[in-house]
């Protein structure tokens, strides 16, 4: 009998196509959780591939001529993870109890406070019978992380068979679900992006994300939010379809990775300190609604409302914000996303990319327009993406093949959907560029040429480091591979294993050697600071009054998160050694912030 308690205090979230397409094999053994993005079909059907012949498991592949190939792709592959998993989970309990090293190593990974650590901790001071205390123990006390897995709820392309449109499942994000849904996992789907009520709706069609009889749910719903409110809105909008959100997952808008869903201005502190106090009306708001849709469908009501957690992540980079975030802001667990890019055990990057992350500084890591999502994108200066996307742009050949189509979203040319990055898109552009460019300056057109061809096919880049790592053939266009770490890179410069990076967050070993890192908040607010000077400078001399009002906003919002956390920074016991420093920096950017002017609306 295992237990379902949650063992560690951090997860590593998704990142990427790749990075984390295998992070459960290689870490749910330890109880660590991870995210698997279940995005890439043909990635996962490699990976699937891959891993039935290195554990021996017999492997038939599943083609695009299959019916529903996408969804019985992520099915097969989730429920190989999940049996690899199982059976290491169970070679690593007989290792403990036959290998005192191995116990004392795996003691020294987990948490400070853990019950579970003072369990072993003393029974490896009892000498009498070691083995099957400690095997008993281990069955009672022990079992592995989550195998989650990450839907962008936006990558919802329509698809087609020949000229003709599926029906709404077949497209990509219904099927992900489905792939999920029809799983062996007891896990959870985290849900990024926003919100897409025909998605939402589609998990009603799936009973195993219903509470059972026992108030048990085998597949749970995690939203990643970046304010209350949209929590508030999400979560409700599913209680009346009877879903339960088991977990909000609070991401800092710009401190991050991948792509960055910036708030209005609306800093981590102030939405985390909303969380905490209103976390019981968030609870019983969804309880009220969940338990109206189940009576309507004559379903199973619990009496009590289910658990529900708050964790948080984005830019935490030490033992002592770690520690905060569980302590004062009572967060379940706290997001390590990419300081474990540098964890060869952990996750999947090639040796030239890692060995770029290792050498980036501050300068290196930078905002983007590179997305065809049109979303700002966390993105590493030097990449082999970078070099490749810049030589078809100076042999005239710019643009993607685009062999995968996931962010093909673009009606701008027809219902069937076009990706900006696309040689396609990209050459109708540049054509239609070419026929005004005597009408433009010679800056104008390099600029508007830039927004065209700085697009980067995300679908390629950023599932080919698994294929490099593993050895595994690359067929097609050369893109190279693209990285989406946070600003936080910056600041680990060297490949840790994973027991030291496990050590780092718990404050029992010290990975980093830059002390000049500021604060998470610190470095969050600067970054807000920056975008909004960013977004001021492109907007044109006919700027609407809508687009005034929000700059407006956003800065008045920056202003309220600065004034909060000079109070929090003035009346707490915690980052003791460093809240001059903080203090000094608040005053530093209320003067930078002082000094950035929103545009006036020009009235003729």
């Amino acid at each position: 009998m295992t237990t379902n308690k949650q063992l560690h205090t951090f997860h590593i979230p998704v990142m990427g196509l790749a990075f984390t397409i295998d992070s459960p094999i290689r870490v749910a053994k330890y109880g660590i959780s991870s995210v698997i993005s279940i995005a890439d079909d043909e990635l996962i059907e490699k990976m699937r591939a891959f891993y039935s012949e290195k554990f021996d498991v017999p492997y038939q592949e599943i083609t695009q001529k299959i019916h529903d190939y996408r969804a019985q792709r992520i099915t097969s592959y989730l429920n190989l993870v999940d049996k690899i998993v199982k059976e290491k989970f169970e070679s690593f309990k007989t290792e403990l109890a036959e290998s005192k090293q191995a116990l004392e190593n795996y003691i020294a990974m987990l948490p400070n406070k853990s019950e579970i650590k003072k369990g072993l901790e003393n029974l490896l001071e009892d000498g009498i019978a070691f083995k099957e205390n400690v095997k008993h123990y281990l069955e009672n006390n022990l079992s592995p992380g989550d195998i989650d897995v990450n839907i962008m709820t936006k990558l919802d392309k329509d698809n087609f068979d020949k000229k003709e449109q599926l029906p709404v499942e077949f497209n990509d994000a219904h099927a992900a679900l489905r792939g999920f849904a029809n799983s062996n996992l007891t896990s959870s789907v985290v849900l990024s992006a926003g919100m897409n009520p025909r998605l939402f709706a589609y998990f009603e069609n799936f009973s195993s994300f219903f509470p059972d009889i026992n108030n048990n749910l085998k597949k749970k719903i995690i939203l990643k939010v970046s304010d209350f409110r949209s929590a508030m809105i999400q979560g409700n909008f599913l209680a009346k379809k009877g879903l339960w959100v088991s977990e909000y997952r609070i991401e800092s808008g710009l401190n991050c990775g991948g792509h960055a869903f910036a708030t209005d201005g609306f800093l981590l502190g102030p939405i985390l300190e909303e969380f905490k106090h209103k976390k019981d009306q968030l609870i019983q708001s969804a309880h009220d609604i969940m338990v109206k849709a189940l009576g309507q469908k004559e379903m199973h009501i619990p009496e009590t409302p289910l658990d529900l957690k708050i964790t948080v992540q984005g830019g935490v980079g030490t033992a002592e914000e770690h520690n905060f975030m569980l302590d004062y802001y009572n967060v379940d667990s706290v997001g390590w996303g990419t300081p474990f890019l540098l964890v060869p055990e952990a996750t999947s990057v090639d040796t030239a990319t890692r060995e770029l992350l290792i050498n980036a500084k501050e300068k290196d890591l930078y905002l983007s327009h590179i997305s065809p999502l049109g979303v700002p994108f966390n993105t590493l200066r030097g990449t082999t993406n970078e070099m490749f996307k810049q030589k078809r742009i100076d042999e005239d050949r710019a643009g993607s093949s685009c062999p995968k189509k996931f962010l093909a979203l673009s009606k701008e040319f027809g219902a069937g959907g076009i990706c900006t990055s696309s040689k396609k898109y990209q050459d109708v552009k540049l054509n239609e560029l070419d026929e005004i460019k005597s009408t433009l300056s010679v800056e104008t057109f390099n600029k508007m040429k830039f927004n065209i061809t700085e697009k980067a096919c995300l679908c390629v880049g950023l599932a080919n480091a698994s294929y490099l790592e593993n050895d595994i053939k690359i067929t097609g266009q050369s893109q190279g591979v693209i990285i989406c770490p946070g600003p936080n890179m910056a600041y680990f410069d060297k490949e840790v294993s994973l027991a030291e990076m496990v050590q780092h967050i718990y404050g029992n070993a010290n990975v980093m050697t830059d002390t000049n890192r500021p604060n998470l908040f610190i470095k969050e607010l600067k970054m807000y600071i920056d975008y909004l000077k960013n977004e001021i400078s492109t907007v044109s001399d006919e700027i609407t009054a809508s687009q005034v009002k929000k700059l407006k906003a956003f800065k008045s919002n920056l202003f309220e998160g600065i004034a909060f956390y000079q109070e929090f920074f003035a009346n707490t016991n915690y980052f003791e050694n460093s809240i001059a420093a903080i203090q000094n920096q608040l005053n530093f950017y209320i003067n930078e912030l002082n000094g950035v002017e929103v545009p006036e609306l020009v009235l003729a």
